[in-house]
């Protein structure tokens, strides 16, 4: 496919499309899921009707900056990323220096999400115009299919969206254990084991920082009895325990776990839980940018750095970050969040161009039941996702779909994630606190 435009494709068209996805009640250091965890589509459309497409995490402000970008994307060529990325940083960098995380329980940063969204869409088009997959354009292909963890959690009875906290009494399988309640080790057993026989799973991630140290352990050590030395475990208290918490109830998981995650908060209080324990250290909280990993490499705060594309600034920064850690012998994963198709498979091309990808990837895929793609839901076989050898990144957005979730937006109410007001719902006295133990 080729352009009547002898310098090239342009940029025609910038559509933004808020959604809200169905969200079980999972528990977690901050509260509460809502009913509906919010998202946004991106579709870039060239002069000649090539369109490329994305998915980041959605607020309001991310939104409004996006619609803002079409100044300069507009009539940009969407095979020259180095001139889109400069021009955006020029003109709205500033917003990232006010957008610092500190104690904040995720990134709030905004442009890193905004050009992450545009690059995966560009790539797309080129992908579409040379007919090769985005994987292709990465560099190619390491392996075929990508691994990705069981990720489980904590909640309250329920499935999300419109059920709400109810629940489909003729569910089974997975169904069933989406939307039951988990809250004792037997029941975190249950929630992996069937979430391990629909998906093919091979390893497992509890996601923590919700109940007393010790009933947390418990789990943990009932996960590994349950499924054996053969399955690597790793479990995340959400940065909430203090240091000594850290040391004093790490060392009790030192024989059961592949990595403890993110288990209090900074690069020195990392770095200090990570001497004290025989027991690698992953994170996605202390050390999240190009800027924080000098530092992180000389205190030595963690030993896996979980990445993901849409904090740091899209595929091809998140393979620098590869080589990074590889440069320094780090591990390397990827974060996840409440995410649909678009966004799993743009993580398995970018998985797939990794040579260094030492751990399998979370994903939250499997609580969520909405889809945004043509022909519906992301296959796992034994818990893998095949990586597509389409042009671009091989899926096709379903536009009908699109609009029931962008329809769910405009009737949740909801502009921003905030688990903690959702907890509050709950129990009122609720309050976020970045320790907690």
């Amino acid at each position: 496919m080729k352009s009547n435009n002898m310098e090239g494709p342009r940029i025609k068209e910038l559509k933004v499309t808020p959604i809200a996805v169905s969200d079980p009640p999972l528990l977690n250091s901050v509260g509460l899921h809502a009913p509906y965890a919010l998202r946004t589509v991106i579709e870039l459309i060239t002069d000649d009707n090539v369109s490329g497409i994305s998915e980041i995490p959605g607020n309001t402000e991310i939104d409004r900056l996006l619609e803002k970008s079409g100044e300069l994307i507009i009539g940009a060529d969407p095979f020259q990323l180095n001139r889109i990325r400069k021009e955006l940083f020029n003109r709205f960098g500033s917003t990232e220096e006010t957008d610092k995380r500190g104690d904040n329980p995720w990134d709030s940063r905004k442009l890193v999400h905004v050009y992450s969204a545009i690059e995966v869409a560009c790539l797309d088009i080129q992908g579409k115009i040379c007919g090769r997959p985005v994987v292709d354009l990465l560099g190619g292909m390491c392996r075929e299919s990508v691994p990705f963890c069981a990720y489980l959690f904590y909640k309250l009875k329920g499935a999300g969206g419109p059920l709400g906290f109810g629940v489909d009494p003729d569910a089974t399988g997975w169904d069933a254990a989406r939307q039951a309640a988990a809250g004792n080790p037997e029941e975190i057993v249950a929630q992996a084991r069937a979430m391990m026989k629909e998906f093919g799973f091979k390893s497992i991630k509890l996601k923590g920082g919700v109940f007393p140290p010790q009933e947390e352990v418990n789990a943990v050590i009932g996960l590994r009895k349950a499924f054996g030395p053969g399955v690597p475990l790793r479990f995340d208290p959400n940065g909430v325990w203090s240091v000594e918490t850290a040391i004093k109830y790490g060392k009790r998981m030192e024989d059961a776990l592949e990595y403890l995650e993110d288990p209090t908060r900074g690069q020195e209080g990392m770095a200090e839980v990570r001497r004290a324990l025989n027991l690698p250290l992953a994170t996605n909280m202390c050390t999240t940018s190009f800027d924080e990993i000098p530092e992180g490499v000389r205190l030595w705060s963690e030993d896996i750095i979980l990445s993901d594309h849409h904090f740091w600034g899209g595929l091809r920064e998140s393979i620098s970050l590869g080589r990074i850690c590889q440069t320094f012998r780090k591990g390397l994963s990827m974060h996840s969040n409440s995410h649909l198709g678009i966004s799993l498979i743009a993580m398995v091309h970018m998985a797939a161009a990794i040579p260094n990808l030492t751990y399998d990837l979370d994903t939250h895929y499997p609580w969520q039941s909405d889809e945004v793609i043509v022909g519906g839901r992301v296959k796992f076989e034994e818990g893998r996702v095949a990586v597509p050898r389409e042009p671009g990144l091989g899926i096709t957005l379903d536009h009908e779909a699109l609009g029931k979730l962008h329809n769910n937006y405009k009737n949740c109410n909801l502009t921003k994630r905030d688990d903690t007001s959702e907890m509050k719902k709950i129990d009122p006295d609720w309050e976020f606190k970045a320790i907690r133990w």
